[in-house]
């Protein structure tokens, strides 16, 4: 069962709370509607639901408030907004990267495709979705995990007839096998078609709580709908008859030749409009809310004593009273009433933030789901390979230089520059394009999302620098023949560093994309380091140096538990002799400084919440 106890937003800007001591339940087996108009805190309450929304309240699905529940997506599927994830990705793709964050297998996503229809659109981006195809895959986002409850806001919303129909029937169906389903909507036709409750709310506070059949009974009242192109001289007619006839009929002239005729029936309205000639264009049943305004809140009960409760007017009062206040129903549809005012709910528990239960699949799925990474790749490959002909071509370059394709004007090689772009996308696609949270932009900042993140990219960087130098040897090689292009003797070192400014560069613009959480703050601080950062390093390293590496390795080897190869001592000593370069130097300060800031933002925003 779900249960909502108290909830109560927090105001702002001396604002009433947009939600206020609400509560209500929902049942098991059943559908449950949360009608309002907008504005009138449906969005809200489902966040309050969800905590994701400061304020006040519990609530409990299936006796356990959601911050206890140790995977909330196999307890709770969620649909508010539209379907987040970046536009180039594909539906199972996107699927397949929830699948990883909820840990569940990922078979889930072709299955949940093929529930929800979109089997035959496995591979259409979703920026190509239309409106009722992207709700289908935000449904199949919801039920990846199995959730015993569905919390869906305004699912039906610009849906076409056919779409409606098989929405519906998929939440009866989920109902149907023991679920509780909640979902908010605006209109009291489709609440009482469609679901076994209805939850009714206005300016934030409980109106009624019914079950579908009070609600069709107190809330809507049928109507004969006709369209005529003699719309004045119908009603007329029916006017005339209905008063000689000394029955209660209410004739209501709309825009279109349209009128609406209360108290009566197709029957009575055909053979009036036949008996006076009068052409119809349409004549059929409807039902239609006229349900009033809501009333002024009254002041909340100092008294512990409860004011005696006032019968519901009849149907009959109603319509003799013009439009009456809304009364309180209990869910059985009787009048509910007033009892002393309850102490306040606790404030919300904040919910913890939790990363991928997969955080490496996750991230993989990310990196490869997308056509990015490969078009950086073989942006890099390409003009990697073009550089370094036309440097060896002029010969005023080194080898290494122009097997690395480093013209001296430009601050990084081309291969770094791709490392650090593809580095600042991990961080900057989840900011710009959330999929973990939709309420919450802090999720990314998990320490074991961030691990996952550093190994992926550091795995993505050296693929990268390796492809680029073996692609660089080669073409050198093709063009200008093996003697005039031979590999360096040094060329343990050169791959050491080589590597270590990849790598570097790729950590640098993810973490600096994941403290200000934009891309172009990652590749910013990509360029700062040979421009910015390096220049003032070998400021501050000129002058004579009274001490050396020399025996590093060695008394390396005395604090080692174990013993190595001695060929390890060259790399060690290649590997230190790089980090002493100004730009090594300043890789390591600016990756040092990201990471302590990176861990103080995440700490400071998770210490505030």
């Amino acid at each position: 069962m779900l249960q909502a106890i108290g909830l109560t937003s927090t105001p702002r800007r001396d604002r009433p709370p947009a939600v206020d001591d609400l509560t209500f339940e929902a049942r098991p087996g059943s559908v449950t509607a949360l009608l309002g108009d907008t504005g009138a805190g449906k969005t809200t309450t489902l966040r309050l639901m969800l905590e994701l929304e400061p304020g006040r309240g519990v609530t409990y699905f299936r006796g356990r408030p959601l911050h206890r529940i140790a995977h909330p997506a196999r307890e709770v599927g969620v649909l508010i907004g539209d379907v987040p994830g970046h536009p180039a990705r594909t539906c199972r793709g996107q699927l397949r990267m929830l699948c990883a964050a909820a840990g569940v297998p990922a078979s889930r996503a072709d299955a949940m495709l093929d529930i929800v229809g979109l089997a035959e659109l496995r591979d259409q981006r979703l920026g190509t979705l239309s409106l009722g195809m992207e709700r289908r895959l935000g449904l199949a986002a919801a039920l990846l995990g199995d959730p015993h409850t569905l919390l869906l806001d305004a699912p039906a919303a610009g849906l076409s007839p056919r779409e409606n129909g098989w929405l519906f029937g998929l939440l009866r169906a989920h109902a149907a096998h023991g679920g509780t389903v909640l979902y908010t909507t605006d209109d009291p036709k489709e609440a009482a078609r469609t679901a076994d409750h209805v939850v009714t709310i206005s300016q934030g506070r409980l109106v009624a709580d019914q079950d579908a059949t009070a609600f069709g009974r107190t809330r809507l009242r049928p109507r004969v709908a006709v369209r005529t192109p003699h719309a004045a001289r119908l009603a007329a007619l029916v006017s005339r008859e209905a008063r000689a006839a000394q029955r209660s009929v209410e004739v209501v002239t709309e825009e279109g030749n349209r009128l609406c005729v209360y108290g009566s029936d197709c029957a009575e309205i055909g053979e009036t409009a036949f008996r006076h000639g009068v052409l119809l264009h349409q004549l059929a049943d409807e039902v239609g809310d006229t349900a009033p305004p809501p009333a002024p809140v009254p002041p909340k009960a100092t008294e512990p004593a409860a004011p005696a409760p006032v019968p519901a007017p009849s149907d009959a009062d109603a319509n003799a009273a013009g439009r009456s206040a809304p009364v309180l129903l209990s869910r059985s549809g009787a009048e509910a009433p007033h009892t002393p005012q309850a102490p306040p709910a606790p404030p919300l528990a904040p919910r913890p933030l939790r990363r991928p239960v997969r955080p490496l699949r996750y991230e993989l799925c990310r990196l490869l789901g997308v056509p990015t990474a490969y078009l950086v790749a073989a942006a890099v490959l390409v003009t990697s390979t073009l550089l370094a002909a036309f440097l060896a071509r002029t010969g005023g370059t080194p080898l290494n230089a122009a097997l690395a394709a480093w013209p001296g004007f430009s601050p990084l090689p081309p291969a770094a520059l791709g490392a650090g772009l593809l580095g600042a996308l991990s961080f900057g696609d989840e900011y710009r394009h959330p999929v973990l949270s939709t309420g919450r932009g802090t999720v990314p900042r998990r320490l074991g999302l961030l691990v996952a993140k550093l190994t992926v990219t550091a795995v993505t960087a050296l693929l990268l620098a390796l492809s680029v130098a073996v692609a660089d040897l080669a073409a050198l090689r093709l063009l200008y023949g093996g003697e005039a292009v031979p590999v360096p003797r040094n060329w343990a070192a050169l791959c050491i560093g080589w590597a270590g400014l990849a790598i570097g560069c790729s950590w640098a613009g993810l973490l600096a994309a994941g403290v200000f959480r934009a891309t172009a703050a990652g590749i910013a601080a990509v360029l700062a380091v040979p421009v910015v950062v390096a220049p003032l390093v070998q400021k501050a390293l000129v002058g004579p140096s009274v001490r050396s590496l020399a025996g590093l390795p060695a008394r390396l080897r005395e604090l080692a538990w174990t013993q190595w190869p001695y060929e390890t001592d060259r790399l060690l000593l290649a590997a230190a002799r790089v980090v002493a370069q100004p730009v090594g130097t300043a890789l390591v300060l600016s990756v040092t400084v990201l990471t302590c800031a990176y861990l103080f933002t995440g700490l400071r925003r998770r210490a505030r919440w």
